[in-house]
């Protein structure tokens, strides 16, 4: 695995990372105006989710007007900003508390469908929009279509950049690899559109007519008979009349997904690579940097949650089993309440021992991971006693992300 390039607003400053690029800053990101999008990407049950709407309240806490856009389709980050629920047009969150600027904070979930149509109703005419609109392939094709979600997902960037509205753009991707999947949206529609079936089905719509259709059906029998048996005679004939409605369109949807594809490419936009200090979220972190890098995303840092302390550092796991053990048979020699209070201390003290053996396996593999990609800037989010589910615990997560680990925040 080769180690990846990163951004120049993700480094320097304070945070709570190891490594040879140190750690990561980010409020130094968050306040740079020439960050634009930031887009965190992992594998699923890492906090993406939540990483994102921290960093969103922190950027708007700090004078940003912000939009977290999540392409997830959980309802977290909902939840956690006190909205009922989330869609396809940015909601305001209230409660965002501004120490300087006319920051905002603003948060919605792409709706595939309507963003699809959206796109139909701008660019075609009424007459041939509502022919599209209503085409039973396009139907099936706009509600879950492979790769349909990863194509509307740049073109709902690009829309939210498009607008110049919004001073920085969070956006909270799918869970596993899929996450990185809209890096291949632009690619994935040249090739469907240049390919054998879809340059087939068009004829009739370049040609015009019935004649088109006796070309299609005498020249092309073989083919078209073979389709037809493929698709099915009716959907084959959706599917006809579907491209030759959205030939005119076809053009403008791979030069939009290849002007996000940019985008992402550009010197506003920082990846974040989110991850657990597990072996398994570690590999998808290193699929996710190796990626970045050989597409030449900015890659800003990693952003390792869920890290387990201690109070009592220097009580090591061996001295916490010995002194539990010690308890444990020392206990019968004492007073009823004594020895419960004894067998209490040993529970505790077995307790710490686990910890600390978990954090030895996390500190292991955390190391494992620098040392593969010792120039990825890096900070460690320590692990909450519970479940983030309001701006209270997305203030506490800011604050971690930025390397200031004080609980300073009121209810």
């Amino acid at each position: 695995m080769s180690s990846s390039t990163t951004s120049g607003g993700g480094t320097g400053g304070t945070g709570g990372g190891s490594g040879a690029a140190g750690p990561l800053d980010v409020d130094r990101l968050i306040d740079n105006p020439g960050t634009r999008i930031i887009v965190c990407c992992g594998s699923g049950g890492v906090g993406k989710t939540t990483t994102a709407a921290a960093i969103g309240l922190r950027a708007a806490e700090r004078g940003r007007r912000t939009v977290v856009l999540t392409i997830d389709p959980a309802r977290r980050l909902a939840q956690s900003m006190g909205l009922t629920e989330l869609d396809n047009t940015p909601r305001p969150v209230k409660g965002v508390a501004t120490a300087t600027g006319p920051g905002e904070l603003h948060a919605m979930m792409l709706d595939m469908k309507r963003t699809f149509d959206e796109v139909v109703l701008a660019h075609a005419d009424p007459e041939r929009a509502r022919a599209i609109l209503e085409n039973p392939f396009y139907q099936s094709l706009s509600a879950g279509f492979a790769g349909t979600q990863e194509y509307m997902a740049m073109e709902k960037l690009g829309q939210l950049q498009a607008t110049g509205e919004w001073d920085l753009i969070v956006v909270d991707t799918p869970p596993s690899r899929s996450a990185l999947d809209f890096l291949d949206a632009p690619g994935r529609l040249g090739s469907f559109l240049d390919g054998k079936i879809i340059r087939v089905l068009m004829t009739p719509a370049k040609v015009g007519g019935r004649s088109a259709m006796k070309f299609l059906n005498v020249g092309m029998g073989l083919l078209t008979g073979t389709l037809g048996k493929i698709f099915g005679a009716q959907l084959l004939t959706d599917l006809q009349t579907f491209v030759a409605a959205m030939d005119s369109m076809f053009g403008g949807f791979r030069e939009r997904a290849e002007s996000t594809y940019q985008l992402l490419k550009a010197q506003g936009t920082a990846f974040l690579v989110v991850a657990a200090p597990e072996r398994d979220a570690l590999r998808e972190a290193a699929y996710f940097v190796d990626r970045l890098a050989a597409d030449q995303m900015p890659l800003a840092g990693l952003v390792l949650n869920r890290v387990h302390g201690t109070g009592a550092p220097q009580l090591t796991a061996e001295r916490a089993q010995a002194a539990a053990q010690a308890l444990e048979e020392n206990g019968g020699e004492h007073e009823p309440g004594q020895a419960d209070a004894e067998a209490l201390a040993a529970g505790l003290l077995r307790l710490h021992a686990e910890r600390v053996e978990v954090m030895g396996r996390e500190r292991r593999t955390r190391d494992r991971f620098v040392s593969v990609y010792p120039d990825v800037p890096m900070v460690e989010v320590p692990a909450l006693a519970g479940d983030v589910h309001d701006l209270h615990g997305l203030r506490l997560i800011g604050r971690q992300l930025a390397g200031d680990s004080t609980d300073q925040d009121r209810s």
